[in-house]
């Protein structure tokens, strides 16, 4: 008979436990949330498995596991539980995990997975950017400048050339680069879990399978339809897609808008006639699709805040990964607004006083986002692409 020897590590499960899966010592193993989840292939079912992992702290097995990332949530396992053992919870608290150890430095996952670190991460752009604002004021000669004809323009203290521009780009590619490194290590994780897996049906290549699940997960939204046409739970059904889909096509349409102005600023040094300059007329076309998105987002992020509070604390618990994620993206996304309103009104010092904290937040989302739960757009893309790629479809 063949021997399999098992190295349970119990601080693995207190960590679990402590990072939101407080409940998986409830599990006795009915198979209840197997059989509930929407999601779960009939031939790989989940989150059966992982609570037996999570439970003898089977650390190896669990964090190579691509089935913890492909968990939408929706809770139905939760509210079927007849031992209120939250298996969503716990699988939440296995990806709160995952996003402290996966990239390197270690250091920032570590101050990223408790509240206790978030002064250090706040101030670490705070103070970048208080220099420059020093700086600039000391060239200028005066931390809140106008212009000659009595205009804010931010451009004057945070000058695109040689602040921002430059700042974000190298904190925007680091971070892709850090998260790239974070997804292979993710990938040969899985590969070492499942050894040489058996292709099912004809196969593609892997960018087909890419562009597919990019509109069937993030362009459509429809898996969560597929979770809210789960099983009946008695409980009432609260879909994440319409706030989940309006944060992210907000997001989307915002980035677009910065690309086109960082593109506009820079091509239009080489050809003046595509050059965009900036603060631009509020009915200029860029402008409208910017202040759409700031709406779309400020919508969906009412609508998951407004569900997170309602939840039911009997099945459902909020992390505090998920409120740092919610909180940074409401200051990013209330700073942008009201620093654009402080500038219209025309009040100077309120005006750059926010747009400097609109940068710290949005330094923070970019620089921060391979630690934070937002890199599951990533990390989820990448166990996606390895499953499809595999035979489960």
């Amino acid at each position: 008979m063949a021997k399999v020897t098992l190295t349970p590590d119990s601080g693995f499960a207190r960590e679990l436990m402590e990072a939101g899966g407080e409940s998986l010592k409830k599990c006795y193993q009915c198979a209840t949330c197997a059989v509930a989840c929407p999601m779960a292939p009939a031939n790989h079912p989940y989150p059966r498995k992982e609570m037996v992992w999570a439970q003898w702290g089977l650390k190896d097995k669990l964090t190579a596991d691509p089935d913890i990332w492909l968990c939408h949530n929706c809770g139905n396992c939760a509210e079927l539980c007849p031992r209120g053992a939250n298996p969503a919870d716990v699988m939440a608290a296995a990806r709160n995990v995952m996003y402290k150890d996966l990239c390197k430095p270690a250091k920032i996952g570590e101050l990223m997975s408790s509240k206790k670190g978030l002064f250090k991460l706040f101030l670490i752009p705070a103070v970048l950017w208080l220099v420059i604002w020093a700086i600039r004021a000391a060239c200028v000669g005066s931390f809140f400048p106008r212009t000659p004809e009595g205009k804010i323009v931010f451009g004057q203290i945070f000058y695109g050339d040689y602040t921002i521009d430059p700042i974000f780009m190298v904190t925007f590619f680091g971070a892709l680069w850090i998260m790239y490194k974070g997804c292979s290590r993710l990938w040969n994780m899985f590969k070492s879990n499942d050894g040489k897996l058996l292709v099912v049906g004809p196969t593609k290549p892997w960018y087909v399978h890419l562009v597919s699940l990019l509109w069937d997960e993030i362009g459509s939204h429809k898996k969560f339809e597929t979770c809210t046409a789960g099983p009946k739970t008695g409980q009432p059904e609260n879909s994440r897609k319409f706030g989940h889909q309006c944060v992210v096509y907000g997001f989307v349409a915002l980035m677009i808008v910065t690309a086109v102005v960082a593109g506009g600023h820079w091509i239009g040094k080489v050809i003046p006639c595509l050059s965009i300059h900036t603060p631009m007329p509020t009915m200029y076309p860029v402008k409208i699709l910017a202040n759409i998105g700031a709406i779309l987002l400020l919508v969906g992020l009412f609508a998951l805040t407004v569900r997170r509070k309602n939840q039911n604390p009997k099945f459902f618990s909020s992390s505090y990964q998920d409120w740092y994620l919610l909180g940074l993206i409401w200051a990013i996304a209330l700073t942008g607004c009201f620093s654009q309103m402080f500038r219209l009104f025309d009040w100077v010092y309120f005006a750059y006083t926010v747009y400097y904290l609109h940068l710290v937040f949005v330094w923070m989302l970019f620089a921060y986002l391979p630690w934070s739960k937002l890199g599951h757009l990533c990390y989820r893309t990448a166990a996606l692409l390895y499953v499809r790629m595999y035979g489960r479809g």
